[in-house]
C-alpha cells in the first residue's frame, strides 16, 4: 500500500494544461482546508485584539523567508538545477549540497538573530501594540513561528528537485499539509496552551510540508547534506541571481509590513479584518495564477536555456490568456458575490455583523487585483527564467513604495474629507461602521498591484512585439462574458431572497449558490457563441482525464 502511495507521488506530469489544472486541483483542496482554517479563527475569536496578534505575529518570520529563503525558492534554483543535472548527476549533487550548506547556514543566523531582538522589532513595526501584555504575547508568538521559515525554506528547496522532474504531485500535497498542521492547531493545541497553541500548528504544519518532500529526493540520491566545501563560484552565480529577487519579494513584504502597522493603531480587529479579506481574495489566485505560474516555469526555464525563443513566447501567450480566461469570471464574481462569499465562509460564533461587513468590503476591493496578481506572477517567472532580475526588480520597488505611500496618504483624506470618507462608505455600503478606515489599506494594496502588472506587461511587451496582440482576444472574450455573468449573478441575488431565508446559513448559501451557478452558465453560453479557443481547450484538457497522465521513465526523462 505504501510502495503503491509513493508510486502514484512519484509519476511525472506531461504538459502545461496537465500540469497547471493538477496543482489547480491541489489549491482548490488547500484552499478548502485554509478556508476551515479562516473560519475557525473567526468563529473563535472574531475580527478583534487577539487575533490581530496572531496576523501580526508572521510578519517578521515572512519577512525572513521571503529574503533568506529566496536563495533556495523554485524560481531561482530550477534553471541552476537543470544545467547542473544536464551535465552529471554528480555536478548537480555537489551544487544542491553548497547551496543547501549557505542556505542552512544563513537563515539559522538570521533566525537567532531575530529572537534576539525581536522585542525592539515588534514595537517598532506594530506601534498600536504598545502595552506590556499585547507585546508580550506577539514575541513569544513570533519567537515560535521562527520555526517556520527555516522548515518551509528547507521543504522549497526539495521542491525545485521534484520540480526539475516534473514531479508535480509532490509539489501539490505540501500545502494541503501544511494547513491540516494549522487546523489542528486551532482545533488541538490551542485549548491547552492558547495563543502559542496556535503558533505550535503552524510549525507542525511546516513540518509536514518539509517531510512530504523528503522520500523523492533521497530516492534520486539528491537528498542535500550540509557541508563547509563550498563551491562559491557556483554560489556567486546563484546569488547574483537571488539577491534582486531577494529585494523583489522582500520589498513586496515589506510594503505589507507597512500596511499592517498602519493597521494596528486603527479600531481592534483591523489587522484581522485585512488578513481576512486578503486570505479569501488568495483563493482565485492560488487555483488559477499560482498553478499556471509554476507549472509553466521549468519549461520556460528549458526553452530559454535551449534558445528556443518562439516556443518560449507561445508557452508565455497560452499561459497568459487561461490566467485571463479562468481569473476574469472568479474576480466578478467575488465582487458580485462578496456578502454571501464572507458570510457563509467566515459568518460563525465570534465573527459578527460588522466584521461581516467590512470583510466584504476589503474583499471586494481586493478582488479588483486577482487577475492583475496572477498575471504578475507569470512576468516574474519569464524573466526569471531568462536570467533577468533587475527589471523585476526595479518595477516592484517602485510599485511597492508606491503602495506605502498610498495607503498613508488615502488614509489621510479618509480621516480629513468628509466626503471622501462617505463617499467610499455609501460605494461599499458600510455606513456608520466603526473601523471602515481599514478599507484604505486594500485600496492601496490593489492599486499598486495594478501599476505594477501594467509596468511588467509594457516591459515585456517590448521585448515580445506580439504579445498583447495575441492575448487581446482573450481579453476581449473573457471580459464581456464575465460583465454579463456578472449582472445575471446580480439579478438572481435579487430574485432568491425572497426565495430564501437569508438569514440562515443554508439559505445565504443557496443565495449565492444558485446566483453564482445561473450566472457562470450564462457566461459559458456566451463564451460558447465567441468561440473561445480558451473554452475548448479547457474541455479537451479536462476530457482527457488528467489522473491519468502519462508516466514516463525515469532514463528517458528530458531535462
Amino acid at each position: 500500500m505504501v510502495k503503491t502511495i509513493f508510486s502514484f507521488l512519484n509519476k511525472e506530469v506531461r504538459g502545461l494544461h496537465e500540469a497547471a489544472y493538477l496543482l489547480g486541483f491541489s489549491a482548490i483542496l488547500s484552499q478548502i482546508l485554509a478556508l476551515v482554517r479562516d473560519r475557525l479563527l473567526a468563529y473563535s475569536f472574531g475580527a478583534g485584539h487577539e487575533l490581530d496578534i496572531y496576523y501580526a505575529a508572521f510578519r517578521i518570520p515572512d519577512l525572513i523567508f521571503v529574503s533568506i529563503g529566496s536563495i533556495v525558492s523554485i524560481s531561482v534554483l530550477v534553471p541552476f538545477l537543470i544545467e547542473k543535472i544536464n551535465k552529471s548527476e554528480k555536478e548537480g549533487k555537489s551544487f544542491i549540497d553548497s547551496t543547501f550548506s549557505l542556505f542552512f547556514i544563513l537563515i539559522i543566523v538570521a533566525s537567532v538573530l531575530v529572537y534576539i531582538f525581536i522585542p525592539y522589532l515588534a514595537s517598532k513595526v506594530f506601534p498600536g501594540f504598545i502595552d506590556s501584555k499585547t507585546l508580550s504575547h506577539l514575541i513569544s508568538l513570533s519567537r515560535i513561528l521562527l520555526l517556520s521559515p527555516i522548515l518551509l525554506g528547507i521543504s522549497n528547496f526539495l521542491a525545485s528537485i521534484t520540480q526539475v522532474h516534473n514531479r508535480f504531485f509532490i509539489y501539490a500535497i505540501s500545502p494541503l499539509l501544511y494547513n491540516v498542521g494549522i487546523i489542528f492547531g486551532i482545533i488541538f493545541l490551542y485549548p491547552f496552551f492558547g495563543l502559542l497553541g496556535l503558533g505550535w500548528g503552524v510549525v507542525l504544519g511546516a513540518l509536514m510540508h518539509l517531510l512530504i518532500q523528503v522520500p523523492f529526493a533521497i530516492s534520486k540520491g539528491l537528498f542535500p547534506r550540509l557541508s563547509f566545501n563550498i563551491d562559491f563560484a557556483s554560489i556567486r552565480k546563484v546569488m547574483t541571481l537571488s539577491l534582486p529577487r531577494t529585494l523583489t519579494l522582500s520589498s513586496n513584504q515589506i510594503a505589507t509590513f507597512f500596511l499592517i502597522g498602519m493597521a494596528s493603531v486603527m479600531t481592534a480587529g483591523s489587522i484581522s479584518i485585512f488578513s481576512f479579506s486578503f486570505n479569501l481574495q488568495s483563493v482565485p489566485l492560488s487555483i488559477i495564477g499560482v498553478s499556471y505560474a509554476s507549472a509553466v516555469f521549468p519549461a520556460l526555464a528549458r526553452l530559454f536555456s535551449s534558445g528556443n525563443r518562439d516556443k518560449f513566447i507561445e508557452q508565455m501567450i497560452v499561459s497568459a490568456r487561461h490566467i485571463i480566461f479562468l481569473s476574469t469570471p472568479l474576480m466578478v464574481l467575488f465582487v458580485v458575490l462578496r456578502a454571501q462569499i464572507v458570510r457563509v465562509i467566515l459568518g460563525a460564533g465570534n465573527f459578527n455583523w460588522s466584521d461581516t461587513r467590512l470583510t466584504a468590503a476589503a474583499l471586494a476591493i481586493f478582488s479588483i487585483s486577482v487577475v492583475p496578481q496572477g498575471l504578475l506572477m507569470l512576468f516574474v517567472r519569464a524573466y526569471y527564467s531568462k536570467g533577468d532580475t533587475k527589471k523585476p526588480l526595479v518595477i516592484n520597488l517602485v510599485s511597492s513604495t508606491l503602495i506605502v505611500v498610498l495607503g498613508y496618504y488615502f488614509i489621510t483624506i479618509f480621516n480629513k474629507f468628509p466626503t471622501f470618507h462617505y463617499f467610499t462608505e455609501e460605494l461599499f455600503k458600510v455606513s456608520g461602521l466603526s473601523g471602515s478606515v481599514v478599507l484604505m489599506l486594500p485600496l492601496a494594496y490593489s492599486i499598486g498591484v495594478l501599476v505594477n502588472t501594467a509596468l511588467h506587461w509594457i516591459a515585456f511587451h517590448k521585448e515580445f512585439k506580439n504579445f498583447t496582440k495575441k492575448i487581446s482576444s482573450a481579453i476581449y472574450q473573457s471580459f464581456s462574458a464575465s460583465i454579463i455573468m456578472g449582472y445575471v449573478a446580480y439579478i438572481f441575488l435579487n430574485i432568491f431572497d425572497k426565495v430564501f431565508d437569508i438569514n440562515t446559513f443554508l439559505g445565504i448559501f443557496s443565495q449565492g449558490l444558485f446566483s453564482g451557478l445561473i450566472g457562470i452558465i450564462v457566461g459559458i453560453i456566451i463564451l460558447k457563441l465567441l468561440k473561445s479557443h480558451e473554452l475548448s481547450e479547457i474541455w479537451k484538457t479536462l476530457h482527457a482525464k488528467i489522473w491519468k497522465a502519462q508516466v514516463i521513465a525515469p532514463e528517458k526523462e528530458v531535462l
